[in-house]
């Protein structure tokens, strides 16, 4: 569903991406996780196209991403951020459904995969007619995740989405998302710096240093079957992770 080759990107001379292939099967989740500048973030902003690479292909759903499609490719790709991203004059049934009016869907049309969409994330319709500030941390996730879903893109990708909220609100949501994702199948790509998250949501892990995948597997795998003495600082550095028994997560 999504391919990468030769992807290179260098800021100031830093090398950010260093001649990536990747290569992410469709119906399944992937987790980008490594320490602060590995690349994870930079990697899922090429894929959408809002960073241009120095050198490479990016291609999804077999096309190409280039200026001339990048419109039409971007449709098919729903994306969340950490905050969000809720033009905040906006109502969020408004954000909601931005695209999908601009595209000439009729109001039935329109409402009903509102309705669809707010059972889907357990979003409260009065929550719908609120403004961004008006709405929980929690309640801005559910909004942009029906965003990215109201026009039924085969392709999820989502930068941290839970980095902002609290503890209780980020396990609430990460239940939900799972759920979300498990029914829906589409091809989800996930930035998260939290490897028991990555874990919860992820059929694979890309553990990612210095702008390369040091490790690709499950859970499972890179606990107990590390590439490499990094991949095992990494595991150990996350504390909750110690005496851990990979069978709870799958």
């Amino acid at each position: 569903m999504i391919e990468l080759a030769g992807v290179s990107k260098s800021y100031g001379g830093q090398v950010v991406l260093s001649r990536l292939d990747l290569a992410i099967a469709p119906g399944r989740t992937t987790v980008l996780i490594g320490p602060s500048g590995c690349g994870k973030s930079t990697l899922l902003r090429i894929m959408i196209g809002l960073i241009e690479p120095d050198s490479g292909t990016v291609s999804i759903g077999g096309e190409m991403l280039t200026r001339q499609t990048i419109l039409q490719v971007r449709r098919g790709v729903g994306y969340v951020t950490q905050d969000g991203g809720l033009f905040p004059h906006l109502s969020a049934r408004r954000n909601i459904e931005l695209v999908a009016r601009f595209l000439g869907w009729d109001r039935r049309r329109i409402a009903d995969r509102i309705e669809e969409l707010a059972a889907l994330t357990r979003l409260p319709h009065e929550a719908l007619d609120r403004f961004p500030s008006g709405l929980s941390g929690g309640q801005k996730q559910r909004a942009s995740l029906m965003r990215a879903l109201m026009l039924d893109p085969p392709v999820i990708l989502l930068d941290e989405p839970m980095g902002a909220l609290d503890p209780m609100v980020r396990a609430d949501l990460q239940n939900d998302l799972r759920t979300i994702f498990r029914e829906l199948r589409k091809t989800v790509v996930l930035v998260t710096h939290d490897l028991a998250e990555a874990g919860w949501f992820a059929d694979e892990i890309l553990l990612m240093r210095d702008g390369l995948i040091v490790q690709r597997g499950t859970l499972k795998q890179l606990v107990e079957e590390p590439a490499d003495p990094f991949v095992t600082r990494f595991v150990r550095a996350h504390r909750q992770l110690e005496g851990f028994n990979a069978e709870v997560i799958s």
